[in-house]
């Protein structure tokens, strides 16, 4: 079988509060019991389970409300239902983004990173990052550096999230958002990005 993956974003700033009371009834119970000490962090969950569902719901042709995932914090969403081997299920969230991918053949890591040209990129490549891409990074132009440190920097997450060695890792185009994917195994093609309304 040929890996492919689908990511799929969308913006949560303008979701209204009845639809997000009704994502919040798609979420199962170990979902529902989650806690969140910021009102935008349970509206970016909310809003990223919502989207994984709606990505399943889609590709495999039932409504997004049936589909059942299991979850713990610490850990990416598993699917539960409908029963089908999806080994690659990752999501991300980043300012008012949320971000999902999914693959029915290999593992996947995502991390969306929104750009902040306004940050100190040098402190906190210095914090992530070993010596030689600080000095890598360091070496660019100035207006070439805060594209690549969150290139770098999604790379390692999407990497983290994988939880294994990465046969592949693809930076997807975005104006306002650094995205990346890592599979375990290449994937046929660059995931496209899908850009949806919640």
């Amino acid at each position: 079988m040929t890996a492919a993956a689908h990511v799929w974003l969308a913006r949560c700033d303008g979701l209204d509060e009845a639809r997000l009371h009704e994502y919040g009834r798609w979420l199962g119970a170990g979902e529902r019991e989650r806690g969140f000490v910021r009102e935008a962090r349970r509206r970016q969950f909310i809003a990223a389970r919502a989207l994984l569902r709606i990505a399943i719901g889609t590709l495999l042709g039932v409504p997004p409300e049936s589909v059942e995932l299991g979850g713990a914090p610490g850990r990416a969403p598993w699917l539960v239902a409908p029963a089908v081997p999806l080994p690659g299920l990752s999501v991300s969230h980043s300012g008012p983004w949320v971000g999902c991918a999914v693959s029915f053949a290999t593992a996947l890591g995502l991390d969306i990173e929104m750009k902040d040209a306004a940050r100190d990129i040098g402190a906190l490549a210095e914090q992530a990052f070993d010596a030689a891409t600080c000095a890598r990074l360091a070496a660019l132009p100035e207006g070439a550096r805060v594209d690549a440190f969150y290139a770098a920097w999604s790379t390692q997450e999407a990497r983290i999230k994988l939880s294994v060695e990465a046969g592949g890792t693809y930076a997807l185009p975005h104006d306002a958002l650094s995205v990346v994917v890592c599979s375990a195994v290449p994937l046929a093609d660059v995931p496209r990005l899908q850009i949806v309304d919640l």
